[in-house]
């Protein structure tokens, strides 16, 4: 079965890289229009060492903003769960500010701290990521059933205990899955911060660079390596699920 788990992804990664390079040689399509995946191994030799660099500072920002989007999310979903009155309340503002689409957000954020890229740059993954683990755990609290609270309330529990032994573990499927899509969103609003800000660093600010430069290759180079620490990201969540809320997870009959 692990052996099947580790195959089965590779083997669609290939055969992805095998069409890729397929479609561009039936084409015809040259590298300054379309870059193919044997373009891309001459890219990252040539530039590895802005890849090492500009990847780390593009992952450190990416799971800071994360972190704070847990934080921040999860207090925001336990207030909004365990209230109707702060749901009915905060529920529309969530809704609205997720409405207005981050590429207009940027600019904005990256004129109001000037020089303050790194602080820029989390603030956008964190705003990006945090919606959906704010909703997440407030569905998964405020449907909680009030049976097991009569229950507990009977026997003496605070609502400290009901939280930790009933809300907390009812709510962690929910809540992985929703920091399963605040990965994704995550690394979009730390790479829209490192392409617009003028200070720009990070694979963002490398993709701007190969575009500026016309070279295709470094772009699409970009793009395979973002897509990478994503995915390694995506996997340390579902590798925290298994671990975490395991018990959730039903085999396919």
């Amino acid at each position: 079965m692990r052996l099947r788990s580790f195959l089965t992804p590779l083997i669609a990664v290939v055969v992805f890289l095998v069409l890729w390079e397929a479609l561009v040689w039936v084409m015809g399509w040259p590298d300054y229009k379309m870059a193919s995946p044997s373009d891309l191994g001459p890219a990252y030799t040539r530039y590895w060492e802005l890849f090492l660099v500009m990847g780390w500072q593009t992952l450190w920002r990416t799971v800071v903003g994360l972190l704070l989007a847990i934080v921040v999310g999860v207090m925001f979903g336990m207030v909004m769960g365990f209230s109707r009155t702060m749901r009915d309340a905060l529920y529309p503002l969530l809704v609205g500010f997720n409405a207005v689409p981050k590429a207009t957000v940027v600019p904005i954020v990256a004129l109001m701290f000037v020089g303050m890229h790194d602080f820029n740059t989390v603030l956008i993954a964190f705003m990006i990521s945090f919606f959906p683990i704010a909703v997440s755990i407030s569905i998964g609290l405020s449907t909680l059933e009030p049976e097991y609270r009569d229950i507990l309330r009977s026997l003496g529990a605070s609502q400290t205990t009901i939280f930790w032994k009933i809300a907390l573990p009812k709510t962690l499927p929910e809540f992985f899955g929703a920091l399963k899509v605040a990965v994704t969103l995550a690394f979009i609003g730390t790479n829209l911060m490192e392409i617009v800000s003028p200070h720009g660093r990070g694979l963002g600010a490398l993709f701007d660079s190969g575009k500026t430069n016309s070279d295709y290759p470094l772009m699409f180079a970009v793009l395979i390596a973002l897509a990478f620490l994503g995915i390694v990201l995506y996997y340390v969540v579902v590798a925290l699920e298994k671990i975490f809320a395991g018990w959730a997870e039903r085999q396919p009959g």
